[in-house]
């Protein structure tokens, strides 16, 4: 094995960059994928004309940053076969952190950003620490870690919402002062992050690395990946990228802060991260699909909401695209293995 091979699809459209055999830039799946949410788009501006308007996309767009942020760093993570459910209770515990600071302490934009990536780092380091180093699987860790995180968040709310919060993180808000040229910042930093990770997974040798220990990690040992390492990473970056999320969370325009900020949130990124084509087994995915299955979501969330439709219906559309993604994915891997 190479650590190359892993990350490349048996699709013939692949090409050979300076010796390496790379798949192609834009994969069929995320070509499918823009080709559902075009669909999805027009279908929605014909049923409900407001949907096209800036008062509806705007919120669409800062509404998915979040998802497609923290689905970057979750990208990373399952590519090498590990799994992070923690991620909801990560950001309630770097939002309450962050919350409190901004409103008793006055902390100014570039404090609240030190302390919110500060604290998401340290808490994807005990994950990745535990599930490198503990050889524990990662769904076991996470879980476990979820709940630890939950009971940090809640014992720093003690019980009470955090209300009267400055508008200090407006940048990165919905309204006026999130905004140039009409695009909100939030998703515009989210396409750069996602654009460089992008990059990095493709381009890099430390970024095929992460594909060799999803693919097999005992033959990425044998040739010298430290895959112990590459897991730790995966873990640190999804923290460091919660702790970014946390502050676009913070930043969408309420003075309140309570306790169910992050509730749910990592299931939004693990369907946005399946349905955008990474493999729930590990060794294959693409963090551009990550962001389209986000901006997927987000749109099938806010098409329903728009239809007036019962929100549960939000849940079973998503569920149908999560089956499809995952069956896919077991098809296609099964007509590798049988010529």
């Amino acid at each position: 094995m190479t650590t190359t091979s892993t990350d490349v699809s048996a699709d013939p459209a692949a090409v050979k960059t300076r010796g390496r055999v790379l798949p192609p830039p834009v994969t069929p799946a995320e070509i499918a994928l823009v080709a559902v949410i075009v669909v999805l788009w027009i279908a929605l501006a014909f049923a409900t004309p407001a949907f096209l308007s800036a008062g509806s996309i705007v919120p669409l767009l800062v509404e998915m940053s979040p998802v497609a942020l923290i689905g970057i760093g979750m990208t990373f993570i399952i590519i090498t076969g590990g799994i992070d459910v923690s991620v909801g209770g990560a950001i309630m515990v770097c939002s309450v952190i962050t919350g409190k600071l901004m409103r008793d302490h006055g902390l100014p934009l570039l404090g609240c950003l030190a302390v919110a990536l500060g604290t998401g780092a340290i808490l994807g380091l005990v994950n990745g620490a535990l599930i490198a180093y503990g050889r524990v699987h990662a769904i076991i860790i996470t879980f476990g870690t979820a709940n630890l995180f939950l009971f940090v968040g809640l014992q720093i709310f003690a019980s009470q919402p955090i209300s009267g919060m400055p508008n200090t993180l407006a940048w990165f808000g919905r309204g006026v002062d999130g905004r140039t040229l009409a695009i909100p910042h939030s998703f515009a930093i989210t396409v750069v992050l996602a654009a460089v990770a992008w990059w990095y997974l493709r381009h890099t040798p430390g970024g095929r690395h992460f594909f060799g220990v999803g693919g097999d990690p005992v033959a990425a040992r044998l040739v010298g990946i430290r895959v112990q390492r590459r897991i730790l990473i995966a873990y640190v970056i999804t923290g460091v990228l919660v702790g970014l999320a946390s502050i676009f969370t913070l930043a969408k325009g309420t003075s309140n802060l309570d306790q169910s900020v992050g509730s749910g949130q990592e299931l939004a990124v693990i369907a946005a991260v399946v349905i955008g084509g990474t493999s729930i087994m590990g060794g294959r995915g693409s963090v551009l699909g990550t962001v389209l299955g986000a901006l997927l979501v987000q749109t099938v969330k806010s098409g329903v909401t728009q239809l007036g439709w019962p929100s549960q219906l939000s849940d079973l559309f998503v569920g149908i695209f999560i089956v499809v993604a995952v069956g896919t994915d077991l098809v296609r891997r099964r007509a590798r293995r049988d010529p």
